[in-house]
């Protein structure tokens, strides 16, 4: 047999996704396990939204549609985007993928080339690195202040004639911290003064406690160079919806247009009449779940704080993010063999030493998972 692809066998696998299935697969054999491993709210899709999609189903859109998304949407995403996010953005700057990640992909293969340097701030989301190995890029890591998790004049350090794109993450997935006006800033500076892109990745925006979201395209120019990834996994609970978007200057749409139509084709008809109902809608079932997010977060913090972890600022996400005394990985494996809780070590985004903890549970379970996590111990 001949040797199949080096560039795919060199990528690895997505170990949040990994770690899920493990935990399933114990559930499966009778293990009460508590995963606290994945980023998946646990509330349904609101009622208005499944009924759009249910309306559309019976009315026949069942057939394919432009492949960048419906016109409905791709207006609502645009209408959303100048309203909340502060920059100007039209209908034809925006692309509806199958999920952010999707557009994540999309936006590398459209943007590089062999050998661009894609910097990468650390600790960061698990697929990043993979994307841009798929598009022959090639990664350079900076590690945010890990006290404060912002930026700092330390960056400047990493840019070189081959810098090509630097990825932020605001709120961040996997530590919850959120780039205040001076980090969204400097990386805006950066851009400007040596001609890079940006991607930012601005899935968690509607998740935010105290502070303010500041999209990177709002800043200057930015909007000219920055392709902003969102969707509605996360505001929504979508999560098997499969719906993101990106919206970019056009020349970049263009490009993962391409992409898109030799790949996945398009997102799901039905689906995206499911996504207008969620952005031209009543918001209120946004503000509920931020809520309930809060009081977890809050729950989770101070119990983790109790048992003596120090966690990053939780300012945003559903994520704690927490500092152990020793080998991540062994302390994940063993509370879930010894306690039955699933979470994710931090070697896998770039932060060994510390354990991510997904709060998108309910309370209850919540408290049973910290009550097992502090008999099984850690640190």
């Amino acid at each position: 047999m001949k040797q199949l692809s080096e560039k795919v066998a060199g990528i690895a696998p997505s170990a949040t996704i990994e770690i899920s299935n493990k935990a399933k697969k114990m559930q499966r054999e009778g293990i009460d396990v508590i995963s606290l491993s994945i980023g998946e709210p646990d509330f349904d899709t609101p009622k208005h939204i499944r009924d759009a999609c249910i309306d559309a189903l019976n009315r026949g859109e069942t057939h394919y549609a432009p492949s960048n998304g419906i016109p409905e949407l791709l207006t609502a995403i645009s209408d959303k985007i100048a309203k909340e996010n502060k920059f100007p953005c039209k209908p034809d700057q925006v692309i509806v993928t199958c999920g952010a990640k999707d557009a994540i992909y999309e936006g590398m293969e459209a943007a590089l080339n062999p050998g661009d340097e894609v910097l990468l701030l650390t600790p960061a989301w698990v697929s990043y690195e993979p994307c841009v190995q798929m598009a022959n890029g090639k990664i350079v890591k900076h590690a945010v202040n890990q006290k404060t998790f912002q930026l700092d004049d330390s960056i400047l350090e990493r840019i070189n004639a081959r810098t090509k794109m630097i990825v932020v993450n605001s709120p961040s997935n996997p530590s919850g911290a959120v780039f205040d006006a001076k980090s969204m800033k400097l990386v805006a500076d950066l851009c400007e003064d040596h001609d890079i892109y940006a991607m930012s990745d601005e899935i968690y925006e509607k998740l935010v406690y105290g502070k303010e979201h500041i999209s990177l395209a709002s800043i200057g120019d930015m909007a000219q160079r920055t392709i902003t990834i969102n969707g509605f996994s996360k505001a929504y609970a979508m999560t098997g919806w499969r719906l993101g978007y990106a919206a970019a200057p056009l020349a970049i749409i263009k490009e993962m247009s391409k992409v898109q139509q030799h790949s996945v084709s398009q997102a799901t008809t039905f689906a995206m009449w499911g996504a207008v109902a969620a952005l031209k809608g009543d918001q209120q079932c946004v503000g509920e779940m931020r809520r309930e997010f809060d009081c977890r977060r809050k729950y989770m913090i101070a119990e983790l704080n109790r048992m003596g972890y120090g966690t990053a600022p939780a300012d945003g996400a559903f994520y704690a993010f927490v500092k152990v005394d020793g080998d991540d990985m062994a302390i994940a494996a063993r509370w879930l063999e010894e306690g039955h809780v699933a979470v994710t070590p931090g070697s896998s985004f770039d932060a060994p030493g510390w354990i991510r903890l997904s709060y998108a549970a309910s309370l209850d379970r919540l408290k049973e998972a910290m009550g097992r996590i502090e008999r099984v111990g850690g640190n």
